[in-house]
Formats: structure tokens, sequence, C-alpha cells
């Protein structure tokens, strides 16, 4: 239903656990992401295996008891710096009761709920709340309670999501006819950004129904830790506070394939409201589809093509994201020709730093048939190419994924993405001192090594292609003055390129959206950002430190 999100373990999984490692500050692995896929294959390996002992195999008990195993394992692995074992696991079981589908996890959460014991577990139903002719209408969420009931679960928060605030007599009808307190009944209305909704759960009084049900004031917390919970508490309503009071708008066009479904590129927004609310502008993206801007819509429909290059033509930066196939490519290098000869800020994200290459190739080195091979596997001269150790037959499964390495060169001293990935002796989201020593990193993307001065930067960030750019073009490009100031570690595939004399034209082989965090934006989208809005140099000055109250233990964060 929209994004691939990339873990650090090169895990694809659901857009959701992006979610949670954003607003959680916490690094996850493809086991905290449970299908039904997974289970059913789990339980036939162990059925192989002859761990049943001949038994028939059922859905009652062999996949429930696996659901509830796979899920008592996953909640005690470390998701953070501290290296414990988590006081509290999240798991959101996704769809509608009564889907034939999530039938069985009902069953095994039911099974869990008693395996756990009594206070070691809340169950909080989500459930819409319709407004139709101004009435707020409740009987979906009494018949979606009774659905539960029926199943064997019995919510103890019921979290009603509204276009607007529950009304007293709603919450009342809600607690009456679903037998719960009118307090368990928690209003999750419309607000202005997803980040003033953890101030509206505590408005509502969510935090003491957890620590009532769960007992959590009997959890042993250390000083530090409560200290540092207080401090990012404070930011984060410092920074949505911050966000409402911005006035200038930042326009960013983000040049994709697929606009019409704004979930597609979930992470590029959010990485780009991360860099917003750090630079204190008011974001508004212009979602344009590359096709848009190509020759042939001219002729077919004049009146798109013309408003889709006035909109290009007058935003303040360009933004070309990820993607797959041919259509919509000649738009993206049309925009990406634009922004280098314009001097528009431009981030070329994974495709979009091959666009960069290709357009460059055409225009600038003279190779008009520049192409990549993943468009025109006959062309002559492939500046994008296949990576050799990628099956070309094979679809799924098959791409270079998660955590990477990228060395600064040598020759990247002009950089200003190095200027801010610069880090001072221990750095997150991946970014490494100079140094020639080894690492080491934590569970939640810190890395602490020593520094020293002879050594560029390395950089760790999370990947996700299959197309490369042909290093045979490589020394051609650099003559005509674009450059390669990132490779991995062989030095043989090139991973960040930027044009020097220019307010701000990137492009990277990575994702780094998949390390974006609220507190702690990702680095080449706050640049990106900070360029677009005319505050790079405010930006550089301070470097990439986190506003007050963003402490060590962060993911993304200092």
């Amino acid at each position: 239903h929209g994004e691939c999100f990339v873990l650090d373990d090169g895990g694809e999984v659901d857009l959701d656990l992006g979610n949670y490692e954003r607003y959680l500050n916490i690094t996850l692995t493809r086991e905290h992401n449970i299908t039904t896929g997974k289970i059913y294959q789990h339980v036939i390996e162990r059925e192989r295996k002859g761990k049943y002992l001949g038994k028939t195999v059922q859905i009652v008990p062999h996949l429930t008891d696996a659901v509830q195993d796979w899920i008592q394992k996953v909640a005690a692995i470390p998701v953070d710096s501290t290296g414990e074992k988590p006081d509290i696991c999240i798991i959101e079981l996704g769809g509608t009761v009564g889907d034939i589908e999530s039938a069985p996890f009902i069953e095994a959460l039911r099974c869990l709920r008693r395996r756990a014991g009594q206070n070691n577990f809340l169950h909080c139903h989500v459930s819409l709340i319709p407004v139709i002719n101004d009435e707020q209408k409740t009987k979906p969420t009494q018949a979606a309670i009774k659905d539960v009931r029926h199943a064997g679960l019995s919510p103890d928060i019921i979290a009603c999501r509204c276009s607007l605030p529950l009304l007293k007599s709603t919450t009342d009808k809600l607690a009456m006819y679903c037998q719960v307190e009118p307090e368990q009944v928690i209003a999750v209305h419309d607000v202005p950004s997803t980040y003033h909704v953890p101030l509206l759960l505590e408005r509502q009084g969510l935090i003491p129904i957890l620590r009532e049900v769960l007992r959590l004031d009997a959890l042993p917390i250390v000083p530090p830790l409560v200290q540092s919970g207080a401090e990012i508490w404070e930011t984060w309503k410092t920074l949505t506070d911050t966000q409402d009071r911005a006035r200038e708008t930042v326009k960013i066009c983000l040049v994709g394939k697929y606009v019409s479904l704004h979930d597609s590129y979930l992470s590029v927004r959010k990485s780009l409201e991360h860099a917003s609310m750090r630079c204190g502008r008011k974001l508004e993206i212009i979602w344009l589809d590359s096709t848009h801007l190509e020759v042939a819509t001219e002729t077919t429909s004049p009146v798109t093509y013309h408003h889709a290059w006035h909109q290009l033509c007058t935003a303040s930066g360009i933004l070309v994201p990820g993607g797959f196939g041919h259509r919509g490519i000649e738009g993206m290098i049309r925009a990406a020709k634009w922004a280098r000869e314009k001097k528009v800020p431009y981030l070329g994200i994974c495709l979009g730093m091959q666009i960069a290459v290709i357009e460059f190739c055409r225009t600038i080195c003279g190779i008009e048939d520049a192409q990549s091979e993943e468009m025109d596997d006959s062309a002559k001269n492939k500046v994008i190419i296949h990576m050799p150790e990628v099956s070309k037959e094979t679809m799924g499964a098959v791409m270079r994924l998660g955590l990477r390495n990228t060395v600064f060169q040598k020759n990247s001293g002009f950089s200003k993405l190095r200027a801010l990935y610069e880090p001072e002796t221990t750095q997150t989201n991946g970014v490494l001192p100079e140094s020639n020593t080894s690492t080491t990193a934590t569970a939640d993307g810190e890395v602490a090594i020593k520094s020293s001065p002879s050594h560029p930067p390395v950089i760790s960030e999370r990947h996700r292609h299959k197309y490369e750019v042909n290093p045979e073009f490589v020394p051609t490009m650099a003559t005509h003055g674009l450059e390669f100031i990132g490779k991995d570690e062989s030095g043989e595939r090139m991973e960040i390129l930027e044009l020097r004399d220019h307010p701000w034209y990137v492009g990277v082989q990575y994702h780094p959206e998949y390390l974006s965090r609220v507190l702690r934006p990702s680095i080449p989208y706050l640049g990106f950002f900070a360029a677009a809005a005319g505050c790079l140099e405010e930006v550089m000055a301070k470097g990439a430190k986190t506003v007050k109250g963003a402490t060590k233990g962060l993911v993304n964060g200092v």
C-alpha cells in the first residue's frame, strides 16, 4: 500500500516499520516484520524437521503457538544503544477484525494475553468514528468491539479516529455500549501534523492508563534514562511549537513516477518534513509526474505540459527519488538539466543520482546516446549498468540491500554534503570519523571509533538498488567537472556525486530517508532543504548537531 521500507540488515518490510523507527528512535530487524508467509514457512520447516513428531499440523495450536513464540523472541531483541531487553513490545495487528487472513493472528494474541499474564498485556483497539451530516456515528465501533469480544479479546483502550474532537455524548455512548470506562475511550482526532499526535495522546490521559494496566511504576529505570526521556519530550514539544509558528513556505518539487500514491514516497516526505522543522520553515511538496515534462506530453496535452513546467520552474528545490522502469525517465532527465543549468538546489536519490549522471553525460560530456542499461540493454553507451553480482533473471530479493559503508574521497574537501556529515568524535546515522581503525556499531546505529585526520570520513547508509554508475565513464565525467566524492570501500562503486559552484547539486546511490529521524533529520535532505530555503550557510555553521534534548541514545542523533 506504499513504499518498501529497508532496514539495517537488508530486510524489505512494510512502511509501518519505518514509522516506528522514526517516531521511537529505534532500529528494527527483519524479524520484527511478521507476515503470514513467514509464519506458514516457519511451521512447514519445523514439520519437515520432525519437530511435531508426526502429528497433524493445524492452525490451532501449531501456527498460533508459532506466532506467540515469534513475538516473544523478537520482543527480547535490543533496539537502541542501551543494548538492554526492551520493557515493552508494541504489536500492530493489521487489517480488520473479521478478515479471514487475520483470524489466526487474533487467536494467537488471545492466547498470548493468557501466556503473558496479568498486568503484562494491554489491548488497544483502533476504530473509525465517521461523521455523517455533522453527527458522530458510534455503531461501526460498537460492532467492531462486539466482533473483537466474540474472538476472545477485550480491549483495555479504544482509540477513536475522527476528523473532529469527540463530543462528550459520543464518548459516554461508546463507554456504555462497549463496556469500558469513559477515560478508556481515547479521542484521536485530526491535528495539524502527525507530530502533534503524541501531545494529543498525553492530553487524552493515555499515560496514566498505561501505567495502571502495565504497572510501569514498578519497572526499574535508571535516572539518566528518565532525564533523557524528559529532555526529548520537551524538545519534541518545542519543535512542534516552532513548526506551528513558521511563516515562510519552501516549495519542493518531487519529480517522480508514482506521485498519484503519496505513500510510495512516505520516507522521502517524512525526511523533508524533518528537515523543514529543523530549518524553521513550512514545507510544500509539489507532486509532479515526470511524464508531464516530456516532449510527447507537449503534443498530447499542452496544458498539462506547460503547467508541469511552471510548477518545476517556480519551485525552490527539485528532488528526484528512487524508482524502477523506463516510464518518465526522460522527464526526470529534463528536470535534472533544469536544476543544474539554473542553479536550483537538486537532490537525486538512487535513480535520481543515475538520472543526473545520464543528463551530464549527454549534455556536458557529449555522449548524446548515454543511457541506463535498465532502460535500454542494447544501448551503446551504458553509463548506468546492472551490478555484476545481481541476477538479471530473478526479480525479487536480488538487490543490494541494507546498511553499507561509503568512503568520502580525498578530493571531497569542497563538498557541502561532507561538511554536514563531518563528525566530531562520535556520530550516529552511520557517520564515522576519519579513521583507519576498526569500527563497532550499537543497536541504534551509533558508531564510536577513534578519529584520525589521515583518512577521509566513512558514512553508513541503507541501500536498495541493482544498477550502478559504469566506472568506465567516471574519468570522462571527472574531466568535465562531475566528481564522485563518495565511493564504496572497494573504490569501484560510485555512491555520491556533487557539483562544485552550485548551491546544492547532490546525488546519492543510497536511500538516506530510511535513517531520518524527527529530532535528527537525514543529512542529505537537511542540506538540500536548507539550500532551497536559503539557510544552508546557517545550518552548516551550526553543523548537524541536534536541538537541545536530543541526547545520546537516539538513532540518527548525537
